[in-house]
């Protein structure tokens, strides 16, 4: 699908939420850092910035994240930061007033569009079904979770339906398939435990080697 113009050109947005997908389009991996405290989290993501990652999510399930965010947004405003999981206005408003850049929920949270809306920043919302990506992608990115559920021939269908959707694929890309997804059409891939686990430092060389 390389070239399909997408549903909803960046020039149809407000340059807040246009330029996180640019920066997210040109980072072409954002990992889910989900860790089970607020200092693994920490250092994980720091790790990954130093070799040279500019995109990641934390997660709504890291105790401390709220702090994290804020943390990161104030200290490395050059990394497009995320917030993940997050299934609740509530969970949203804190996490833009920490200073997130956008928002990632694993499924459809329309209660939740209103608050992004309202702070002009982007939603990337999940979904399975063709109607599901549909709607998240003419908001601006759609979250394909579980990707590995239909895999890299699903993907493929998906677009051709719907040429030129934003596609972050989600759940079961690795660091030794992720070049797969993205030309598969892709618009960008999340790894999570697969990338953090073990040598950091390794595994995004090897990543970086992979996707080119």
């Amino acid at each position: 699908m390389t070239g399909a113009a997408p549903t909803h050109p960046e020039t149809a947005m407000s340059p807040a939420p246009a330029d996180v997908i640019a920066r997210l389009r040109a980072a072409r991996v954002t990992p889910t850092v989900r860790e089970a405290d607020a200092d693994t989290a920490d250092r994980v993501a720091r790790t990954l910035v130093d070799c040279g990652l500019t995109a990641f999510e934390f997660t709504a399930t890291t105790p401390g994240w709220e702090k994290l965010v804020e943390t990161w947004s104030r200290e490395a405003p050059e990394v497009t930061l995320g917030l993940g999981t997050v299934t609740s206005p509530e969970i949203a408003e804190r996490a833009l007033a920490a200073g997130a850049d956008f928002l990632v929920s694993p499924f459809q949270v329309p209660e939740v569009r209103p608050v992004a809306d309202a702070a002009d920043r982007l939603l990337v919302e999940g979904g399975l079904t063709p109607s599901e990506l549909r709607t998240a992608a003419d908001r601006g990115v759609a979250k394909l979770f579980p990707a590995h559920v239909g895999g890299l021939a699903y993907l493929k269908s998906v677009l051709s339906v719907l040429p030129g959707a934003r596609i972050m694929a989600t759940g079961g890309v690795s660091v030794d398939n992720a070049a797969q997804w993205l030309a598969a059409g892709a618009f960008t891939v999340s790894i999570g435990s697969d990338l953090s686990k073990g040598d950091i430092r390794e595994n995004v060389a090897r990543l970086r080697a992979g996707i080119g």
